[in-house]
């Protein structure tokens, strides 16, 4: 990892203590996305991983929205609100502060799996309204799950569904 990436975690560990209003999810947004374009320009070894890292940033907002949104019941946003939590915790379990942008695997991994559990009690419609992905919202969520042993590894896998529960 770079001096300047190492840089920009410390900034996101220093921003945790303050609220998430919607200007700080835009910049949490611009910079993981901007974070994993840089990463994946010097990595095109990580082609067949890309499509998926790149979902990252795009989920995350979608968490932030649904977080936002009166629709949403409580436990749900409880739900969506660790997601969030996870995105910003330092030390998860594939942190980015010492894997780079690649850490984001797990966080996108453990956000869909959120998603997909809200689905239980939250109209679909809710989510295709804030989705900003290019592909419909269900199909990622479907194709994100189809893939998670390959993306963080299976054990990793049953670990983040174990966090739900």
């Amino acid at each position: 990892m770079s001096e300047q990436e190492q840089e920009s975690s410390l900034d996101e560990m220093t921003e945790l203590a303050a609220p998430v209003s919607s200007d700080r999810a835009q910049r949490f947004y611009d910079r993981i996305r901007q974070r994993i374009q840089n990463f994946l320009r010097e990595r095109a070894h990580l082609e067949k991983s890309a499509h998926y890292l790149l979902l990252a940033p795009d989920v995350f907002m979608l968490l932030w929205r649904l977080v936002n949104d009166a629709r949403v019941n409580a436990k749900n946003k409880l739900l969506l609100g660790s997601g969030l939590a996870y995105f910003f915790f330092p030390l998860d379990i594939m942190p980015e502060a010492l894997l780079g942008p690649i850490g984001y695997m797990d966080d996108l991994v453990f956000s869909v799996y959120l998603l997909n559990k809200i689905l239980t009690d939250t109209d679909p419609e809710v989510l295709r309204q804030h989705w900003s992905g290019s592909e419909d919202v269900l199909t990622t969520i479907t194709n994100v799950l189809n893939a998670a042993d390959g993306l963080v590894g299976k054990d990793l896998f049953g670990r983040l569904k174990n966090i739900v529960k």
